[in-house]
């Protein structure tokens, strides 16, 4: 990314998920937005969003689309990631109750359950605190959303619930967090993956 030139390319995986919700805050905040379906589109960006859907479905599609290694590769790479709900599950080191077969891609040194909170009619709102965005709090949605069960030692806790389960975590450029900030319109993780990109 050039100094005075366009905003920082950000790639959105885009082969399920609640893709659009993300292109369309990251242009907000003046990122280039790249739709990612093909390795060959990982070169070009200096970011990448994993975004919220079916876990599993996304685990097959990369595979099937040959994008699962690359994906591995680019992350492991030191890019910069921001992985909501089922991103972070993409994320996570170690995942419990995946679907028969399902993989992960790693990066984040976490334990992440599947659907921990429970069925789509168990979603929920709610404002948590964030002492690495500061004040004020963050507007979060919860739906059909995972649960980090435990932390390794090289990731950290960004964000907890009021009776202490761990909802957000991150490990050097990489963030990840059971929830929605694109569906309450929270803007600050995203601007904090650009940050990223302009102090790499």
């Amino acid at each position: 990314m050039s100094a005075g030139g366009p905003g920082p390319r950000i790639g959105v995986l885009a082969l399920q998920g609640d893709v659009r919700e993300h292109a369309r805050l990251l242009e907000e905040l003046g990122a280039v937005v790249t739709l990612v379906r093909r390795a060959s589109e990982l070169v070009a960006i200096d970011a990448l969003v994993l975004p919220g859907g079916e876990s599993g479905v996304m685990d097959r599609l990369a595979r099937i689309t040959g994008l699962r290694g690359p994906l591995r590769e680019v992350i492991a790479d030191g890019l910069p990631v921001l992985g909501t709900c089922a991103g972070l599950i993409l994320l996570a080191d170690r995942l419990l109750d995946g679907t028969p077969g399902q993989e992960t891609l790693g990066g984040l040194d976490v334990t992440v359950r599947r659907n921990a909170f429970g069925s789509q009619s168990d979603s929920f709102e709610t404002a948590l605190e964030v002492p690495a965005l500061g004040p004020p709090a963050v507007r979060t949605a919860f739906i059909r959303a995972p649960l980090i069960e435990q932390l390794g030692p090289r990731a950290r806790a960004l964000a907890t619930l009021p009776d202490g389960r761990i909802v957000a975590a991150e490990q050097g450029r990489v963030q990840g967090l059971a929830f929605h900030p694109e569906a309450t319109g929270e803007s600050r993780f995203h601007r904090r993956l650009l940050e990223q990109v302009r102090c790499r």
